[in-house]
């Protein structure tokens, strides 16, 4: 009986010991690959790409990390369907959708408009991609060094109008960004592109759970910091180890880690920081929270990738969309929350009577902010068709809460 009693006490050790670390341990939600696609040739493209991907994936799983999704990322679309007709365009993008679905990986098309001279008939073809097709993700660059790009600007909103009119409860604009200071190679979607010859990869993580586990026990913003440096350093070397690993194998080129704790749902970074404020995302304590898990991700000593920031996607994250359908936040918060963290307006849903104008002038912040910082933003804006103040949107999505739509002011 006693021997039976110890070999009970330490399996119920070793399962507890399990998933404590399986609770700490950051998950890979992005392994994105660059390539320089040519339209004639590329299911072979993609085949090849594909192979080293799951090569990659499988190092990270032998390595103990759960990896989410793996990606590709081509050059600005632009450039291979010039010469087709807009059916032909569509055509293609419909059989690489396809070939997306089939193979399961996410395929971002790159931007409509990266150079500030663009003409913006490349963003009205990419409202219709995104219309007709479930899978790719595209966007549009609408600041950098040389400033406001506001003919862009007007574009970005134009398309987020037309793909909320044209696609199934307006989800359609889930796949897509405004960009503004965003470097190339960033591995998180929508926002993701390349403007070089390809044969490259980068990796993004989601460790909402690692900043909750650092939080849990911390007595002030300083105790909190340190105990996030020690846990996501760590997490953040082994990962940049394989990923190393990789580059030595596939002699694809490693161009970084993006260390913004994406969240996922109920692991939360929103119900993270409450934990160390004890009070609701949006009181008195937030921001220097978010400050500390900015400041806490830049000096980790990796090679970074896009964002490195913090994130807070209102309907990726269930306490954040719980704060918005309270009406607790709103978009000139999360716009000052991003004056000091990751990436901008993200996921915000909005009522369907929001204007073009409306999203140009909420686009234009969040430009005017990333230039003004020198720090890369974007804008996720989710406008929901027919629905008004006090409606729920119904995304239909593994990724997304519904929350209740808010008037804007």
């Amino acid at each position: 009986m006693r021997a039976k009693l110890s070999i009970f006490l330490f399996l119920l050790l070793a399962a507890t010991s399990l998933a404590q670390t399986s609770a700490t341990l950051p998950k890979i939600r992005a392994v994105t690959a660059f390539i320089q696609l040519d339209r004639n040739s590329y299911r072979v493209q993609i085949n090849e790409t594909l192979i080293k991907l799951r090569q990659a994936k499988a190092a990270f799983e032998q390595g103990g990390y759960e990896v989410q999704s793996i990606r590709i990322t081509t050059q600005p679309f632009p450039h291979y369907v010039r010469g087709l007709s807009k059916e032909q365009a569509l055509a293609f993008f419909r059989d690489y959708d396809a070939l997306a679905r089939k193979e399961n990986f996410d395929a971002s098309i790159g931007p409509a408009m990266l150079s500030p001279s663009d003409d913006s008939a490349p963003a009205e073809l990419l409202a219709e991609i995104l219309s007709s097709t479930t899978g790719l993700e595209g966007n549009i660059v609408v600041g950098a060094e040389d400033g406001v790009r506001w003919n862009a600007v007007r574009s970005a909103a134009r398309l987020m109008k037309y793909v909320e009119a044209h696609t199934t409860h307006s989800l359609g604009n889930f796949n897509f960004a405004a960009t503004a200071m965003l470097p190339p190679h960033a591995p998180f979607y929508p926002g993701s592109y390349h403007d070089d010859g390809g044969g490259e990869f980068a990796v993004g993580m989601q460790s909402a759970n690692v900043v909750a586990a650092a939080f849990a026990s911390a007595a002030d913003p300083t105790a909190a910091g340190k105990a996030l440096e020690t846990a996501l350093g760590d997490q953040a070397r082994k990962v940049e180890e394989i990923a190393r690993q990789i580059e030595a194998k596939t002699g694809w080129k490693y161009m970084g880690l993006d260390l913004s704790p994406a969240p996922l749902k109920d692991v939360s970074i929103g119900a993270a920081i409450e934990s160390l404020t004890h009070a609701r995302f949006g009181s008195s304590g937030t921001m220097t929270a978010v400050a500390t898990i900015t400041s806490v991700l830049r000096s980790l000593p990796v090679l970074h990738a896009g964002y490195s920031g913090l994130m807070l996607p209102i309907l990726e994250d269930s306490r954040l969309a719980q704060r918005w359908s309270e009406g607790k936040l709103s978009v000139d918060d999360m716009l000052a929350y991003s004056a000091v963290c990751g990436t901008g307006l993200d996921t915000i849903p909005l009522p369907g009577d929001t204007s073009q104008e409306q999203l140009e002038k909420m686009i234009g912040d969040m430009a005017t902010l990333a230039v003004k910082l020198h720090k890369p933003l974007s804008a996720r804006l989710l406008p929901v068709a027919d629905k008004k103040p006090g409606d729920r949107t119904e995304f239909d999505d593994p990724f997304l809460v519904n929350a209740t739509l808010q008037p804007l002011p």
